[in-house]
């Protein structure tokens, strides 16, 4: 066996390859993208079928379907996917599948790029289906390449669950053997009236997943991911990455504690917990996100007759919000113990530069936000986006965007707006990559109610903020695949949308024009910004500021918010951050800021 350094997400998809999978589908989302991107690159290699799904439901219903046959299959998501999937998961979970079926749904408590906090352990035990929750990226390999051995034996979904820390961190991997994808055995799907659920079908399977879960239970009873390790008669209980900051945390402040290391939260292992009450006098609990071992801990300690003090989320010593690290788990530590808060031993570092987050310098959105603002200028205007790059229009100074709640959302939520303030105005921004993924339901409910609102088309030939990844409107699949691009303008002509434009943004005062006459447009109108990314193909052009023009108005910089641009010396320079878009050029009242003219070019 070798050792290898591997990011956590990749050592996820090491155990998957080292499992035997078979189909891996996915969407791309921070934190969990490179899971799927490391398992596209080696598709052809390992001889396993590989796609971006346009969504998660999607996603999910691609592998059960391969599941049904006894492939081994693999699906990966972000935490807020997982709602996306939850329709087809939650009656999954009642049929059950064949070949093993692993769910990778990454969380991202703090949040570092994400809606919202919500805990997947607390979703698989919402599903009734198990749960490991990895410490390091060696347990996160190994957990994945178990649980397809565990999926075909209980005939469930299982989930593995890494949090941001585990999913990006990096360590030393020991890798085992990679099965030769030649002796698979040949599957099939063999019909079967329980492949079809009905609502008989569905209670008399509803009692058979009941009883899976002690079955689950009693597996996990016997797992290494689970252990205790003996100390004192203080308690310590850890969950995931917690048990990392745990171990750190009592090193530093010398309490020679024991603790119960857990890696399945759901359901919960029982006979290590009674082991680990019977070796203490009080616990502390600490996990990140929601309280799922300590309830789960609670309920045991009452049914089994434990009169032991239990300590965690419920009570106030472990915060149920935010990332945890080794200074927070010390404090939580002494708040448990009743000890001073302990500040000398805490590590005292340099406050962080606080950095507002931006739009890249000629990035497309940036002139397609500021030509609708424009266009918007002297109408009450309601403009509506949702998740992606052009998330980042609602800072300052753009702010051209007043609501972001989920991919797909700023359509409908315009809509709904409408509805009830039908003479404003109300303009709609959406990715390309999300029109595919849950736009397009909404561009319908829209042409068949009527909405009058503008719908804008951010088309920029990639997935870009979760790493470039291709999506249906191109020619090229995950695993470099000429394929054929679906046309969002055809599927906007297809629904009925009378009023369609395409412009270029970087091309400003044409792009103005068709924002003001979609806005003006009486009915729904859409517009579709398409110009690419500008980390995937920039501009040749470079601009500077003359200093003699410059009268350091900064109005660039105030409407644009280009991070290009900068004062120096009491006038606005451009630095080499430059991708040559020029949208700078149409607001400096000066003309100060010229395109570079290059020698030989």
């Amino acid at each position: 066996m070798q050792k290898q350094l591997l990011m956590g997400n990749e050592a996820i998809a090491r155990g998957a390859v080292e499992a035997g999978v078979e189909v891996v589908t996915a969407y791309p989302g921070t934190p969990s993208s490179e899971i799927f991107s490391t398992l596209a690159k080696f598709a052809k290699q390992y001889n396993y079928q590989a796609e971006w799904s346009s969504n998660e439901k999607v996603a999910l219903e691609v592998a059960a379907g391969a599941a049904y046959t006894g492939a081994r299959c693999m699906v990966t998501m972000k935490q807020v996917g997982l709602n996306v999937a939850a329709d087809p998961l939650m009656t999954l979970a009642y049929i059950g599948v064949k070949g093993g079926m692993v769910l990778a749904v990454a969380d991202d408590p703090g949040p570092h790029s994400s809606q919202n906090e919500q805990d997947t352990r607390a979703f698989a035990k919402f599903a009734k289906l198990p749960v490991f929750d990895p410490s390091s990226p060696q347990e996160a390999k190994d957990m994945t390449k178990y649980a397809f051995g565990l999926s075909e034996e209980l005939e469930l979904p299982v989930f593995i669950r890494p949090t941001t820390r585990i999913c990006h961190g990096c360590a030393d991997v020991t890798l085992e053997t990679i099965p030769d994808p030649d002796k698979r055995p040949k599957h099939t799907f063999e019909k079967d009236p329980k492949w079809a659920i009905m609502p008989k079908l569905s209670y008399e399977k509803h009692k058979w997943l009941s009883l899976q879960q002690e079955k689950m239970r009693e597996i996990f009873n016997g797992l290494s991911f689970n252990r205790i390790e003996s100390g004192n008669e203080i308690g310590i209980v850890a969950s995931g990455l917690s048990y990392q900051y745990v171990k750190d945390a009592l090193n530093a402040l010398e309490i020679p504690a024991t603790v119960l290391k857990i890696g399945t939260p759901y359901p919960l292992p029982d006979r290590p917990v009674k082991e680990f009450f019977n070796k203490v006098n009080k616990v502390l609990i600490i996990e990140e996100q929601d309280p799922v071992v300590e309830e789960q801990m609670i309920q045991l300690a009452f049914a089994q007759g434990f009169r032991i003090s239990i300590s965690g989320k419920l009570d106030g010593i472990v915060p149920r919000e935010g990332e945890f690290n080794v200074d927070k788990v010390m404090k939580m530590i002494q708040r448990f113990l009743g000890t001073a808060e302990g500040e000398e031993t805490s590590i005292s570092l340099p406050p962080l530069p606080v950095r507002q987050p931006a739009l890249c310098a000629g990035c497309p959105h940036r002139a397609s936000f500021f030509a609708f603002k424009e266009a918007a200028k002297g109408l009450d205007a309601v403009f509506t986006g949702d998740i992606g790059c052009y998330t980042l229009g609602v800072t300052a100074p753009l702010q051209a965007l007043d609501t972001c709640l989920c991919m797909g959302a700023g359509i409908t939520m315009a809509a709904g707006l409408n509805k009830v303030e039908p003479k404003r105005s109300q303009v709609a921004f959406i990715g390309d990559s999300t029109f595919f993924h849950t736009g397009i339901p909404g561009l319908i409910n829209c042409v068949y109610n009527k909405a009058n609102i503008t719908i804008v088309v951010l088309d920029n030939d990639t997935t870009a903020m979760t790493g470039y990844q291709p999506h249906p409107g191109l020619n090229v699949n995950a695993v470099g695949e000429q394929t054929i691009g679906i046309s969002i303008p055809a599927i906007v002509k297809a629904c009925g949308v009378e009023f369609l434009e395409i412009v270029d943004p970087n091309d400003f005062e044409k792009a103005k024009k068709v924002a003001c006459a979609a806005m003006a447009y009486d009915g729904l109108a859409v517009v579709i910004m398409k110009a690419p990314c500008i980390k995937i193909k920039r501009e040749k052009k470079m601009f500077s500021v003359k200093a003699d023009l410059c009268t350091n108005c900064q109005i660039c910089i105030k409407k644009l918010g280009c991070p290009s641009l900068f004062v120096s010396n009491g006038k606005v320079q451009v630095d080499e951050t430059c991708t040559g878009c020029g949208l700078c050029t149409y607001v400096c009242p000066q003309n100060a800021i010229q395109e570079v003219v290059q020698d030989g070019i």
